[in-house]
């Protein structure tokens, strides 16, 4: 799911008490910034506010939250320079909806639901490792799969 420009969650929508990957490809992972950090409420007024530091990753900056029971999710990011990105003083905001009885299975198993969104899961790793196997099949099939090392100088 993206929203914003660079913003993308795992999920297609933000129901209470899930948890989410954010990932953010923006302005600090082009700067090629060492450390980023996620500031998050649930709040307009940015009461109880929380800041989680961001691991890097080959598609940006990712972390985890917990959702919680509000309408409105907000972030905005900053890095170790103290620089913020922020939306232009607008912040990031995301509407968290209700959840939908018809989105979760329970089992007589289990005593909690059991939310439907690994199915979306798994379809992304699929589609992932296809994307890699089908740009590693032509440099199998040429030859051309050895990496070259930084040591080694071209004769």
């Amino acid at each position: 799911m993206e929203l914003f420009k660079n913003i993308f969650f795992n999920t297609d929508k933000l129901t209470p008490y899930i948890t989410v990957k954010i990932t953010y490809a923006g302005k600090f992972f082009s700067d090629k910034s060492k450390e980023v950090f996620l500031h998050y409420s649930f709040n307009d007024n940015w009461e109880n506010a929380k800041d989680v530091k961001m691991e890097k990753s080959e598609l940006g900056y990712q972390a985890e939250i917990e959702l919680d029971n509000n309408k409105n999710l907000n972030i905005c990011f900053f890095n170790e320079k103290g620089e913020w990105d922020n939306n232009e003083s607008i912040n990031y905001n995301f509407p968290i909806e209700e959840a939908e009885f018809s989105l979760i299975v329970i089992n007589d198993n289990e005593n909690f639901p059991r939310r439907l969104s690994k199915f979306y899961l798994w379809k992304k790793k699929f589609r992932i490792n296809l994307y890699k196997a089908i740009r590693f099949i032509p440099k199998l099939i040429t030859g051309n799969y050895k990496r070259k090392l930084k040591d080694e100088k071209p004769e």
